[in-house]
């Protein structure tokens, strides 16, 4: 079921921005001028197809839905008819054309711009970015950083949920020594603590950025009381039931949740002593395990489940939410800070201060993309935004068989004032294709290094 989420989701992420960039290149062709033969979603064999309109365009859904394209008329490509001479792509203006080609990218970014917006108004969900622990000996520590320290604010920055916090000291983090932060203590006062930063390559490396910086966010303390079973499973078939106590097992005390989980998976297949309090009265009940294997291994299982506070959780959740308008400055300015942090990665990428381990790939993406659509709408609308932006940031590159490449010619022919010759445009392209297959096969290796260790 999580893969089958995961695929559906990749799909529907790729070819809403696949069709959104597309559609821009598509759009503005025709506000140009220019007659568009097809627009096609996906390459491959066409599964659906409709001609329309008075350019009897060709309308494609292929089976390949790992890109698309729209085909103009070119005469570069093929004879064209006189009377449609000057609805050629190649006979329009230098502005013109770049204009088309930049369409695709900019369509990319609006389409951030929406999806931010509409994430504001449904409203950002998330935990207080309340501190747990701090590791010895890290920047946190050395910043004076205690358990318990609510962020307030990073370098200025408003920090109410620990998304935000985290994107916040990523971005104000890079090419800094340090940043401000204020915090409210345990005590209720409020602080400001500097935070020591390493080196770009440090804070961008491989792992998650809290735990380069020593910062473990607050998680509530399960105890050992039992907060529901699995019908008919070996809990509830030895008496087990929500509101149960674990005292021991086996005689061995149990301090929390986690030292239940781990007796219970070191014991598959076994029989054991259970004490419990219920009620205010201590019982002792016969519980036997369920193997289970858990990749190499084989864990024992019984089929409970924790008590957990939702008063604490509930009391630590945040919800950002704007109205319509306030929204759109939000969105504006969410998708800005994003394609800037994204520049600023590549730059570092391409500097060697940044682990190339960073680089996600198809795998990556969908199984990103299927969390966010089970989290729920916000998330999906933020994950569909940050690829937006990615894949917008990705096209603008001076590549050639990017867009990025073909505005890189028309700039070139802007001074020169004459087009590059077909054999440059040809060297282009295969250069173009090596460097786009090798950043393909770099972000394949890293998903499956990812997967199988």
């Amino acid at each position: 079921m999580s893969f089958l989420t995961s695929a559906i989701a990749f799909v529907a992420v790729l070819g809403i921005l696949i069709t959104v960039h597309e559609f821009g290149h598509y759009w503005v062709a025709r506000r140009m001028g220019v007659k568009v033969l097809r627009f096609s979603i996906g390459f491959g064999r066409p599964l659906y197809t409709r001609i329309a309109g008075a350019d009897r365009t060709e309308y494609v859904l292929a089976a390949v839905p790992l890109g698309g394209y729209v085909r103009m008329l070119d005469e570069r490509e093929g004879e064209v008819a006189p009377e449609d001479v000057e609805r050629a792509f190649n006979r329009k203006p230098l502005a013109r054309r770049a204009a088309i080609v930049a369409a695709g990218p900019v369509f990319n970014f609006l389409f951030a711009i929406v999806a931010y917006w509409l994430m504001f108004m449904v409203g950002v969900s998330g935990m207080a970015p309340l501190i747990g622990e701090v590791a010895p000996g890290s920047p946190a520590a050395r910043g004076g950083f205690e358990p318990q320290d609510r962020i307030v604010s990073v370098d200025g920055v408003p920090t109410p949920t620990w998304d935000i916090a985290a994107i916040t000291l990523l971005d104000r983090g890079i090419g800094r020594d340090g940043l401000d932060v204020v915090v409210t203590t345990a005590a209720g006062g409020e602080t400001l603590r500097r935070l020591p930063l390493g080196s770009d390559r440090a804070l961008l490396d491989e792992g998650h950025l809290l735990d380069k910086l020593g910062i473990t966010p607050w998680r509530p303390v399960l105890e050992a009381v039992i907060g529901d079973v699995v019908a008919a499973g070996p809990a509830e078939r030895a008496g087990l039931r929500a509101g149960d106590r674990l005292i021991s097992a086996d005689g061995e005390r149990l301090e929390d949740w986690a030292a239940w989980v781990a007796f219970v998976r070191a014991r598959p297949d076994r029989s054991f002593e259970v004490e419990i309090e219920r009620e205010g009265r201590r019982e002792y009940l016969t519980l036997s395990t369920e193997a289970r294997r858990d990749g190499e291994r084989v864990i024992g299982q019984v089929g409970a489940y924790p008590w957990i506070d939702r008063e604490a959780l509930e009391a630590l959740r945040v919800t950002v939410r704007y109205g319509p308008v306030a929204a759109v400055g939000a969105a504006v300015t969410k998708t800005w800070d994003m394609s800037v942090l994204t520049l600023r990665v590549l730059w570092r990428l391409a500097r060697g201060e940044a682990s190339l381990k960073n680089i996600s790939g198809p795998i990556s993406i969908a199984e990103y993309a299927g969390l966010s659509a089970l989290v729920g709408m916000s998330a999906f609308l933020a994950f569909l935004a940050v690829i937006s932006v990615s894949l917008g940031i990705l096209n603008l590159l001076p590549i050639p068989v990017l867009d990025g490449g073909h505005l890189l010619y028309y700039l070139i022919e802007a001074v020169k004032g004459s087009p590059v010759s077909e054999r440059t445009e040809a060297i282009g392209q295969r250069i173009g294709l090596l460097l786009i297959g090798a950043l393909m096969v770099l972000a394949f290796y890293n998903d499956l290094t990812r997967i199988f260790g």
